[in-house]
């Protein structure tokens, strides 16, 4: 039986609390593209433009959007 607080594994994710160092956005930089993109009507869910959005801004697009008064037509992609 498994201890309580511990999973079957006995071990936890690693939790990174600072960007990578590749990584040379910074958050106003990114939902300055989010901004841009949402008003071009790409959706944002795009994997490809929109990569480590909540990670580097501590929110979820859907958020950012509301934030600034865009919010999408279609829900957020799961």
């Amino acid at each position: 039986m498994q201890a309580p607080g511990k999973g079957l594994s006995q071990s936890a994710l690693a939790y990174h609390r600072s960007n990578p160092t590749w990584l040379k956005l910074t958050s106003d930089n990114r939902k300055e593209q989010i901004y841009k993109l949402a008003k071009k009507g790409l959706p944002q869910g795009d994997p490809e433009r929109l990569t480590w959005c909540c990670f580097m801004t501590g929110n979820k697009i859907l958020r950012i959007l509301k934030s600034k008064g865009l919010p999408p037509d279609s829900p957020e992609y799961l």
